[in-house]
């Protein structure tokens, strides 16, 4: 079962990431210059357009014993990043941090304005209206995004399998594994992961969806 656990490992890590820098992006991007905003939103956007497999590559070539930052960690610290589920964790958070911000910042725009400016007349600090009022009143759709982020990680392969590729017991996720046996031609053993990552998809979409009518 290692591979579920790895996914489930993975996934979580990534997830809680993007939420925390999805929402600061969000918050840090709606007060930005309208000409900054954009630039921004483009580049923290471009993963959604991309292959994954494309954001693995740019990923591999950064990150490779053979790049200079993979370079300079192994020379002075002896850290490999590639082909450990550390790597995988790194390509998650580029694939669903789009998301997480998307969601995040559309939550944002749609709270009302009104309630923080009455929020500062009685002199409460910006921290206090962010994690007291802002926050709570969008935490429906800051959560959905958080869903759709996990949802995506578990299900994520391009990226990964370039970083991470495939090595039992260390790197294999349940996407990896599906693509593995199908590959050396273990129909029985591809088939009994292909139906627990469509057996995740269904509870975290049902999730998606009670997030979704609660809103």
């Amino acid at each position: 079962m290692f591979p579920l656990w790895n996914s489930l490992r993975i996934s979580l890590i990534s997830t809680a990431i993007s939420f925390c820098l999805g929402i600061l992006l969000a918050q840090w991007i709606m007060k930005a210059p309208k000409a900054l905003k954009g630039a921004a939103d483009t580049i923290i956007t471009m993963p959604m357009a991309l292959p994954p497999t494309v954001i693995g590559y740019f990923l591999l070539v950064s990150i490779s014993p053979k790049s200079f930052l993979g370079g300079f960690l192994k020379e002075w610290f002896g850290v490999v990043v590639t082909m450990r589920w550390e790597a995988s964790v790194l390509a998650v958070i580029i694939v669903t941090l789009p998301l997480m911000y998307r969601t995040a910042r559309g939550a944002f725009e749609a709270f009302d304005k009104n309630l923080t400016d009455a929020g500062r007349t009685l002199g409460l600090p910006n921290s206090y209206i962010f994690f007291h009022i802002v926050l709570p009143s969008c935490r429906q759709g800051v959560i959905a995004g958080a869903v759709l982020a996990f949802a995506r990680g578990i299900g994520e392969y391009g990226a990964t399998s370039m970083v991470s590729g495939y090595i039992a017991g260390k790197t294999a996720t349940v996407s990896t594994s599906v693509a593995y046996y199908w590959q050396i031609g273990q129909d029985g053993s591809a088939m009994k992961w292909v139906l627990v990552n469509l057996g995740l998809s269904f509870v975290i979409m049902g999730l998606m969806n009670f997030f979704e009518k609660k809103r």
